[in-house]
């Protein structure tokens, strides 16, 4: 039976192979959503071992940080822009898992990553979490959890105005735009505690630095940012 199981799922991947969600390419025996090629090759920055890398200087002056970190470099009609597009769009909330769990081998080899309480998604506003289902930076702090061994906070911040889109506004007019956009509901679960807010892409932070803000009015608070992308 067994045998047979599996000579019928071999017939239903050759008809219909399962392709690598950055590259496209057909996957193999044993390769999951991303091919060998892609896993070991894709734009890593290794802004894990650089305390001073372009992420974290995005913030100073504007929000104090432990430490910032993005795991690829995002470029228009690249392999991270396809993987994102599937992510994000098409359902696929696993990429994220998977993501997260990259991630999180990387930036556990740093102490200051390794020392998060808790990991708080930038939120959704409940009209987009239910056109979309679900929200993509959840889905990268989970995997992030499961190799820091911290906690997922999902409901403690709060997105309280919904905005326009940031695509194409200039750097003053989205940090305009995400002014009073969120509340932390638990302020007091987090005093005295190591966060680290996570985001799918960050291009001129406005977003973070406004949840930065803030989280950072808590007592006690330190902060740190993970994301799975960074596009200059």
């Amino acid at each position: 039976m067994n045998l047979q199981r599996s000579y019928l799922t071999d017939f239903v991947s050759l008809l219909f192979p399962e392709l690598c969600v950055a590259c496209r390419e057909s996957l193999v025996v044993n390769e999951h959503l991303l091919c060998t090629g892609c896993r070991y090759n894709l734009p890593y920055t290794n802004f894990h071992l650089q305390a001073d890398n372009i992420v974290a200087r995005q913030f100073w002056g504007k929000i104090n940080l432990e430490a910032a970190f993005a795991l690829f470099y995002f470029t228009k009609g690249g392999k991270i822009q396809n993987m994102m597009h599937e992510f994000k769009y098409n359902g696929m909330q696993q990429i994220g898992n998977l993501l997260g769990s990259i991630a999180g081998d990387q930036i556990k080899k740093n102490e200051i990553f390794n020392s998060a309480d808790y990991i708080i998604p930038v939120p959704l506003h409940k009209k987009r979490l239910r056109e979309r289902g679900y929200n993509q930076s959840a889905c990268f702090a989970t995997g992030l959890a499961e190799k820091l061994n911290a906690i997922v906070e999902k409901d403690n911040l709060v997105r309280i105005k919904s905005t326009q889109t940031q695509t194409h506004k200039s750097r003053f007019a989205r940090f305009e735009n995400m002014q009073e956009v969120f509340l932390v509901s638990n302020p007091e679960k987090l005093i005295n505690k190591h966060v680290l807010l996570v985001d799918d892409v960050i291009t001129t932070g406005s977003t973070l630095e406004a949840c930065g803000a803030e989280l950072l009015k808590i007592d006690g608070l330190r902060l740190s940012i993970a994301t799975i992308a960074y596009a200059e």
